[in-house]
């Protein structure tokens, strides 16, 4: 029997077929029309409903050319199931560099939306009828915040075996069993049965190759697990073991000044070892920031100024830190040596 079509936004995709559909959001202030592309990809053969999102942080742009690769992938072609890749959700905060909506608010707290609420409810609620609804499974591409930069890492439940299966094959050295805050799209996705992960990597208005490559490589081998593309035979990717956290803890300034690192991501680093020193621009006074515990550095602030309480480094906290360690340096030895197919 011949696998059925799919609507979306009163537009048919046929088996076989790719189209990018734009979504109608709400206008600008300039009344020219908005809208939201997404690349729809509705394989011949039935298999899972996949969605990738990028930028609801409209100053995360590593995800957006993830997605652009991803989506000119000749091997999408004899894909099974459907793949919905949304490059730019928060296409008001993209066009003006800024992770929140025009109001300030961040869009990534007003999950599932609904209409006639406010912009972010709405374009909310677009996102999650039109796409997240339709699909059993996606992964949602994120980068630090404020001036932070992310070790490419996993988040989500690990506590499920399908989750935890998903993020095997992605392929990432570390993962944070991180329960969703509401009104998140990751929470909200898995109140729907969805499920879901989300990738960390890089650091805002910044394109880092990368973390890009890892988000691709990770992608297509998901979609190899779930059974939605043929795995390569002549290129088989190698795999390492995915460290889970126990725990995790933020690294404070304990005082205003510049901070000057001493330790990189994917570090190792012990209790009370210290991290760097937070200078004096006036003078010699330091103060040194030490690590609270026994971790490896996931988050990094790349902006020297800081103000007392700000969070300057994230640690993560696992049984075997060695093991951790070793996962993060293999990782990066992987993604850099191995072809890359754009």
């Amino acid at each position: 029997m011949k696998r059925a079509s799919v609507e979306i936004a009163g537009q048919v995709v046929a088996p076989g077929e790719h189209k990018t559909i734009v979504l109608p959001v709400p206008d600008t202030s300039l009344r020219q029309g908005s809208g939201m592309p997404v690349h729809v990809w509705h394989g011949r053969r039935e298999g899972p409903s996949l969605f990738i999102t990028a930028a609801i942080h409209g100053d995360e742009l590593n995800g957006i050319e993830t997605v652009r690769r991803l989506i000119n992938l000749k091997r999408l072609k004899s894909m099974a199931g459907t793949l919905y890749a949304v490059p730019v959700v928060n296409i008001y905060g993209f066009t003006s560099n800024s992770r929140y909506l025009p109001d300030r608010r961040d869009l990534n707290r007003f999950f599932p939306g609904k209409t006639g609420g406010s912009l972010a409810s709405e374009l909310a609620n677009v996102l999650f009828e039109n796409v997240v609804e339709r699909c059993q499974y996606g992964i949602d591409l994120h980068t630090g915040s404020n001036h932070r930069k992310n070790l490419p890492h996993l988040r989500g439940n690990m506590d499920d075996e399908v989750v935890r299966n998903m993020a095997e094959a992605f392929g990432a050295p570390l993962a944070l069993t991180l329960s969703g805050t509401e009104g998140t799209l990751r929470y909200t996705a898995e109140e729907q049965g969805v499920k879901i992960l989300l990738f960390e990597a890089g650091e805002s208005l910044r394109f880092d190759e990368f973390s890009i490559r890892a988000g691709v490589r990770g992608i297509t081998s998901v979609m190899e697990h779930l059974g939605m593309l043929t795995p390569r035979k002549k290129t088989k990717r190698k795999r390492i073991p995915m460290q889970v956290a126990h725990d995790r803890t933020w690294c404070r300034a304990n005082a205003s000044g510049l901070f000057k690192a001493k330790v990189k991501l994917g570090q190792r680093v012990d209790k009370g070892e210290p991290l760097g020193a937070i200078l004096d621009p006036y003078g010699s006074h330091s103060a040194i920031v030490e690590s609270p515990k026994n971790g490896v550095v996931i988050g990094v602030q790349s902006l020297p100024t800081v103000y007392k309480g700000d969070a300057v480094m994230h640690i993560a906290c696992f049984e075997a830190l060695a093991k951790a360690e070793a996962s993060v340096d293999r990782f990066s030895e992987i993604i850099m040596d191995e072809e890359f197919i754009s």
